[in-house]
């Protein structure tokens, strides 16, 4: 326990708030979006600025206490809290600057990607962002980040220009090409290993206000043909055409029929990061497919596109996630995704599960560029596990495990950073090839030989 005296001292020194377990806003302070998540820290700081986070993260080493740092809060496996420790709140900081002439954008990294994208598109320009608006910009940069343009403009890790971070000893640094060209590369797709982000410079493009997507919705037992013509459309996509699948309920929203509703379904979703009638020309494979039950392909908001996700992953959902990276939907690979979908349906209405065609400019960034790796995966397999809190947690977990065990035959192996849940370091370890990893301890080495930064994907130390 730490004497009340040093806490109200450091309490004193904020410009923030500091919560502590007996303030009346404690109980939603500590919660993050997983519901499943039920941690109580012994002390929340609400940083307001950057001397806060570097007041923080010294107190926090000097009284050895397990440090938790939150952006969005939206990591499945909950890292943005703690028990006993301190919770390092970046959530006020949303400040943003934009550079509408060299295309830029300097954002705090308290800012979610609905509000960052809402700023950038009053100039018409965006980066590659979140699916779900809520997400916060930061530990989705991070562990590399991908969206609807990333087969245009690659993953928001390539898009990364520099950052703003506070170090384990409490000093503040910038990091870009120039400036500590080596914490640079370990941040874009390290995770939060190195420090605590404060802020983050993008490259932005020239996107909206409204671009040329949408999303198709067929019966589940259209599966195996929806499947096999996106296996071979994918191979002949443009770069500017990013898409993915997803088994799914139909959601009660307005655009769906009342007799739908609920359903399971498999949708296919895409935006088109270019001229409406090139990507009239590139979605002509899919128009003269199957007959959808629900098309919604046109032109649309981009910042509609970047909120559509948004009912299905409301906060205090309970959450559990597995990852597989493919290199291939083989015809064998298809028919266990519409076995184990089929026990999706009776489970809950949230549960999903999300197949993301990569390629394009994730591919064509230089290997060694940055700590990112995996870059050749195909298709990314999300498999979400959704339920309310009245719900037999048991059966969701256990459908989603036996899903991703039953895929580990057609899985390369490895793992993309942002969708691993506590998986330990067998887990953290498939996000990335040998060399890159013993370079990351490296990293971790140099700049926190303590481990103060734990509570992460975490990369240990050797020392």
């Amino acid at each position: 326990m730490i004497e009340k005296t040093i806490i109200d001292k450091f309490g004193t020194s904020l410009h923030g708030q500091l919560i502590q377990p007996d303030d009346a806003d404690y109980d939603d302070a500590r919660k993050v979006w997983n519901g499943m998540i039920d941690k109580h820290p012994a002390l929340l700081i609400r940083c307001a600025d950057e001397a806060d986070v570097i007041n923080a993260v010294n107190f926090a080493r000097e009284e050895k206490l397990l440090v938790a740092v939150r952006g969005g809060g939206h990591n499945v496996a909950g890292f943005g809290t703690c028990d006993e420790g301190i919770v390092i709140d970046l959530s006020p900081m949303k400040k943003i600057e934009i550079d509408a002439e060299n295309r830029t954008a300097r954002a705090q990294a308290g800012l979610t990607w609905g509000e960052f994208d809402t700023a950038t598109q009053k100039h018409k320009l965006a980066t590659t962002g979140g699916l779900v608006s809520t997400t916060g910009i930061a530990g989705f940069t991070l562990g590399g980040g991908f969206g609807w343009l990333v087969r245009k403009y690659g993953l928001t890790v390539d898009n990364l220009l520099a950052a703003d971070m506070v170090l384990a000893n409490g000093k503040q640094v910038t990091v870009s090409p120039d400036q500590n060209p080596d914490l640079f590369w370990g941040v874009r797709g390290g995770g939060g290993n190195f420090g605590v982000v404060t802020a983050f410079k993008f490259q932005l493009h020239n996107i909206g206000p409204e671009v040329f997507s949408g999303v198709v919705f067929y019966s589940v037992e259209k599966a195996r043909k929806i499947l096999q013509f996106y296996r071979d459309w994918t191979l002949k996509m443009p770069d500017e055409l990013s898409s993915m699948i997803a088994f799914l309920a139909a959601p009660p929203e307005p655009f769906v029929p009342k007799h739908l509703v609920g359903k399971p379904m498999i949708a296919l979703a895409f935006c088109y990061s270019g001229s409406p009638d090139e990507g009239e020309e590139a979605v002509k494979p899919l128009r003269n497919f199957i007959q959808p039950e629900i098309d919604l392909i046109g032109m649309h908001p981009y910042l509609g596109l970047q909120t559509m996700f948004d009912a299905s992953a409301p906060r205090g959902i309970h959450a559990y996630w597995k990852t597989e990276n493919l290199n291939d939907l083989s015809d064998d690979a298809i028919n266990i995704l519409i076995e184990h979908c089929a026990k999706m349906s009776s489970l809950s209405h949230f549960s999903a599960v999300h197949i993301h065609h990569w390629g394009g400019a994730i591919e064509r960034v230089n290997q060694d560029s940055t700590a990112f790796a995996h870059r050749d995966a195909r298709y990314v397999m999300n498999i979400i596990g959704l339920w309310m809190e009245n719900e037999n947690f048991d059966e969701h977990i256990a459908w989603t495990r036996e899903f991703s065990q039953a895929m580990k035959t057609f899985s390369n192996g490895q793992a993309y950073l942002n969708f691993l849940g506590d998986e330990g370091s067998a887990g953290v370890k498939s996000a990335f090839d040998e060399t890159r990893y013993q370079r990351l301890v490296a990293l971790k080495n140099k700049y926190d030989p303590d481990n103060l930064f734990r509570l992460n994907q975490n990369i240990k130390p050797s020392t």
